[in-house]
């Protein structure tokens, strides 16, 4: 059958944060449609933009892969791709072309693609698959190779004549169990290896257990699952546990799943049948403070194997959680982190500042609680409008021309916060540095080993900080503006006009 380029669009070279940081994961969403469509009978190929330099290197995949079909499918399973980010809807954008100069049938699918099909193709794709990408881009090839109508199509959007036409979603995969594993024999797993080894010292790769999550957070874009949630068995994961430690031997694991262990029982079990199979790796996952008080939930995690696992904290300020719609209370983020720390593992928190009704005295609230709670490692965001999301309803007619953010690090307030950006992106260095200075003091405290650069760093933090705290005291008071560039070609609006070599 017809040969098939997957690729996908997020360049980690693109974020320069994250490629500091160096924490490259490959993409597990374009591994796992790759896989099901190789189980299908076709001839499959994957382009893996993560630690590629530039759009050059899917230009040479085209080059020598020369498929019938390009298709760019976006890992849903990692947040940066949901973040819908401008410099990856860029790369997009190149990709398209690219793969039209050399007259493929273009396919794309992910967040951004569904929130915004009409940009895509306007810039050139052919077919958009709106939500989840397996069955819909296989019924999709058969039509296409049969010249069939494909106004029966479920999850598809495309154009008819100068009419886009988008079908009715399709509904989700319930039996997550039947799908293949990732093509992991289609990445590079020794660069990979090679990266984590030189930059941390170990080996970490990335698997999913479910798809979805069934929570009402009111500024979580779920563009691909809505509010459903498929969840894979215990069996199923261990297995793949197993599997990827008897082939690649990682040394740590991230679960990537919004939420893991939602069911009640999945964790005791799936901690049962890793001892069973000696499948057991080093893993960090994320989950609910109020789900992990659920009776055995943590001795499971520890069971297991976690070694930290990161909730949505969010706020130390409860009318906050309450605005969000985030169903948790503050009471219950303090006793989760005490009983984690108790069972021997790790807790991390996500924080979000600038959520509308949010104070100064709410800010202050929320960095007591890290003081008291003592997380092992924090992530900080300010809140970020995305289509579809009860939030960007609620402050749409205040965004502006720039949408998305460029970049993980942009922090940008693109609507009338309750402070202006250069106060968030100040709030961030501030609460990070007396952060990283109390972890460093604290291991001091113990007696545990500490670097000479750490003791200067701390020594540097401490000299900064009030420095720092008055700089963010005189941007309490500075007008609200966008702070972002934005290249005009890269709004919806802009981007769903034809580019020049579609004319």
């Amino acid at each position: 059958m017809s040969k098939l380029l997957f690729g996908q669009s997020y360049y980690l070279h693109f974020d320069p944060k994250l490629w500091e940081a160096m924490q490259p994961y490959p993409p597990l969403g374009t591994m796992y449609a790759a896989s099901y469509m190789r189980e299908q009978g076709h001839e499959v190929a994957l382009f893996d933009a993560m630690l590629a330099e530039s759009e050059d290197e899917w230009a040479q995949a085209l080059e020598r892969e020369n498929p019938k079909y390009a298709i760019i499918y976006e890992d849903n399973f990692n947040y940066l791709s949901k973040m819908c980010l401008l410099r990856m809807r860029q790369a997009a954008f190149t990709m398209i072309g690219m793969a039209r100069e050399r007259g493929c049938t273009v396919i794309v699918t992910g967040s951004d693609a569904s929130d915004h099909s009409a940009a895509y193709l306007g810039r050139g794709a052919d077919f958009v698959l709106i939500g989840e990408g397996e069955y819909t881009l296989a019924e999709l090839l058969n039509s296409l190779e049969k010249q069939n109508d494909f106004s029966s199509i479920f999850g598809l959007a495309y154009k008819d004549g100068s009419e886009i036409k988008v079908n009715p979603r399709r509904p989700d995969i319930k039996d997550l169990d039947s799908l293949p594993f990732p093509a992991w024999d289609l990445i590079n797993v020794k660069k990979y290896k090679a990266v984590w080894l030189e930059r941390h010292g170990y080996f970490s790769m990335n698997m999913v257990t479910t798809r979805g999550c069934p929570y009402h957070c009111n500024w979580c874009a779920k563009p691909i699952w809505g509010q459903r949630y498929n969840a894979r068995s215990p069996e199923n994961v261990a297995e793949e546990m197993r599997w990827l430690k008897e082939n690649y031997a990682p040394d740590h694991i991230w679960f990537a799943d919004d939420i893991f262990g939602l069911k009640p029982g999945w964790l005791p079990r799936f901690a049962d049948v890793v001892e069973e199979l000696d499948a057991a790796t080093p893993f960090k996952c994320l989950n609910r403070a109020d789900l992990l008080l659920r009776e055995g939930e943590i001795e499971a995690l520890a069971k297991a194997g976690c070694e930290i696992t990161w909730i949505g904290a969010e706020s130390g300020a409860q009318h906050i959680l309450d605005a969000m719609d985030k169903g948790t209370q503050v009471e219950q983020i303090y006793q989760v982190s005490q009983a984690i720390h108790e069972a021997g593992f790790q807790v991390a928190f996500f924080l979000q500042f600038g959520y509308p009704g949010e104070t100064r005295a709410d800010i202050e609230k929320t960095i007591q609680m890290l003081r008291d709670c003592q997380p092992d490692d924090i992530g900080i965001s300010v809140s970020y409008p995305l289509p579809g999301t009860k939030f960007y309803q609620a402050v749409e007619g205040q965004l502006g021309i720039k949408q998305n953010w460029v970049d993980s690090s942009d922090l940008d307030m693109m609507y009338q916060g309750p402070f202006a950006t250069d106060f968030y992106r100040k709030l961030h260095t501030v609460i990070h540095k007396e952060y990283r200075a109390a972890k460093i003091w604290k291991r001091l405290k113990k007696a545990q080993r500490v670097t000479f650069r750490q003791v200067a760093v701390i020594i540097y933090y401490w000299l900064s900080l009030p420095m720092e705290r008055l700089r963010l005291k005189r941007l309490e008071t500075l007008p609200h503006q966008s702070m972002g560039p934005l290249p005009q070609i890269l709004s919806p609006e802009a981007a769903a006009q034809p580019s020049p070599q579609n004319e």
